[in-house]
């Protein structure tokens, strides 16, 4: 692969654009999120558009919609999902969540994100990534405010964040009455701490089921199940 350009099975992502290149956090999401019950989908932050596609592949009547506050990211996704099998089913849009959350009418079975976390990190001089990666221009509480107004009743909202951010946003996803009722902890091996969260939210309080992903073994080779997700995306599976 090159840093411009990231080939998967089914399709290709141009990323020479975009400050947030493919990574493990929005592969893992796109291949875990929503299920077959899910008729329409709204991803936060689409970045390259990766996790948007990864999931129009996996669910082949899905309507999928996202929203992108950067100019040169949101005109890189919309020539990937156009690019991509899946076009007539993808709609991208160029606008911050906050306003788009007040002013979008449909509501939404399914909503991702892997949202910026970094609250009061030293920024970098690169401005774009600075947007991926810091909260400033969308904070939890907007974040959850938006996923409040957007969702259904039966919904369900899939994010990943690192263990001390999840927390946060736990505590505040109460306030909101959506509550985590799934959480999958990612370790880069097994003897280590998790290294991302991805939860599960939802209006229903249920008690909460925990699961791990390791994603490789002691020797550093890819582990099954994580080898075993990933198989029908990434080229070296």
């Amino acid at each position: 692969m090159s840093k411009s350009y990231f080939q998967f099975k089914q399709f290709g992502i141009k990323q020479d654009h975009c400050a947030m290149k493919v990574g493990t956090d929005g592969v893992l999401l796109g291949a875990l999120a929503g299920n077959e019950k899910a008729k329409n989908m709204l991803e936060i932050g689409v970045g390259t558009g990766v996790v948007s596609l990864m999931i129009a592949q996996r669910f082949g009547s899905m309507k999928i919609t996202g929203v992108e506050l950067d100019q040169d990211a949101y005109n890189q996704a919309l020539e990937n999902a156009r690019n991509s099998p899946w076009w007539n089913r993808i709609s991208f849009y160029h606008q911050d969540f906050q306003s788009f959350s007040k002013e979008v009418s449909e509501k939404f079975d399914l909503i991702v994100s892997n949202p910026p976390y970094f609250p009061n990190h030293l920024k970098s001089a690169d401005t774009k990534r600075n947007l991926a990666l810091h909260n400033d221009s969308l904070s939890f509480d907007d974040l959850l405010d938006g996923v409040e107004s957007l969702l259904l009743e039966k919904g369900k909202f899939w994010v990943i964040l690192p263990s001390k951010e999840m927390r946060l946003l736990e505590r505040k996803a109460l306030s909101k009455n959506l509550h985590a009722e799934w959480q999958l902890l990612v370790k880069d091996r097994e003897s280590k701490p998790a290294i991302r969260e991805i939860q599960v939210f939802s209006f229903e309080m249920v008690e909460k089921s925990t699961e791990s992903l390791v994603m490789k073994n002691e020797n550093g080779e890819y582990t099954l199940a994580y080898s075993g997700l990933l198989k029908e995306f990434l080229l070296i599976f």
